[in-house]
């Protein structure tokens, strides 16, 4: 008998606040609702592909285990035209986990989410070699190289879909759909960034674009799913640490965890409510 209790995740970007959907998918994971399709922008295509593949201990391993040495290794600065960052150690990483698989050979459906900067279109891949389509997901427009892919000119998805709650429902149309938004802790972040409150000190220049950068992802992110949305919204409160800081896992994994197990009864009623109508 199959399991009525099904649900599709949209997993939103924010580089380091990434390892969030960690604890998302394992308290899912430990609950009777079964996972049906994973769509995910830049990180969130990372978390969603290595779930799908099996690969979930790995990423959660290498995300408690991250410091600024194990980081170092990652790092590719090469100051060339069109970043600041190479990707060749992280295609490398990512080569040897998961290079041998195409969309179609994981345990359920799975898309990244990207876009095309000749056209502005956004790119949804769910076919064909998974790792090119992970690393344009995740191209920081400035930091990574875009990705030349299929004829297009591709960047982080975060700049067109940042909570790709389309492809998670047109992957899974008959299961309720999740998102998760790392990027709506608006208040925590610009603490965090340095913007104290009126009549304290003077924000320095850092301070401003981190806040307004913050700004900037939130509304998108809010734009994206009044457009567009799903059945339940997570928002993690973790503006309080910084997006580039991928040092702790521990704590995000732990809210994701936790926020999740919080909202698995209210699913679990709305997925059985949906059921006894039938």
């Amino acid at each position: 008998m199959t399991n009525p209790l099904k649900l599709s995740l949209a997993l939103g970007g924010g580089a380091g606040l990434g390892w969030t959907h960690i604890g998302v998918l394992r308290a899912l994971e430990a609950s009777p609702i079964e996972i049906a399709a994973i769509s995910g922008t830049s990180i969130g295509a990372i978390a969603g592909a290595s779930y799908a593949a099996g690969k979930l201990d790995y990423l959660e391993e290498t995300a408690r285990t991250a410091n600024f040495r194990t980081l170092l290794r990652f790092m590719d600065p090469h100051f060339k035209r069109g970043a600041v960052m190479g990707a060749r150690n992280i295609e490398k990483e990512l080569d040897a986990q998961l290079g041998h698989l195409n969309f179609e050979d994981l345990a359920i459906p799975v898309a990244a989410v990207a876009a095309d900067l000749r056209t502005g279109d956004t790119i949804i891949m769910k076919t064909g070699k998974l790792v090119p389509a992970i690393r344009a997901s995740m191209s920081l427009p400035g930091i990574f190289k875009p990705v030349e892919h299929d004829g297009r000119l591709l960047v982080d998805g975060g700049t067109a879909l940042p909570v790709p709650v389309s492809p998670a429902r047109e992957l899974a149309p008959n299961a309720l759909c999740l998102s998760v938004n790392l990027q709506d802790d608006f208040i925590n972040r610009v603490e965090m960034a340095g913007i104290t409150p009126a009549g304290g000190k003077e924000p320095n220049s850092i301070a401003i674009v981190k806040a307004s950068v913050g700004l900037s992802l939130r509304n998108l992110g809010r734009y994206s799913l009044a457009l567009d949305p799903p059945d339940f919204a997570m928002s993690p409160r973790v503006g309080h640490i910084d997006m580039q800081n991928f040092t702790r896992a521990d704590e995000l994994i732990a809210i994701g965890q936790n926020e999740t197990e919080a909202m698995i009864p209210k699913i679990m009623e709305q997925m059985e409510a949906s059921l006894l109508k039938k």
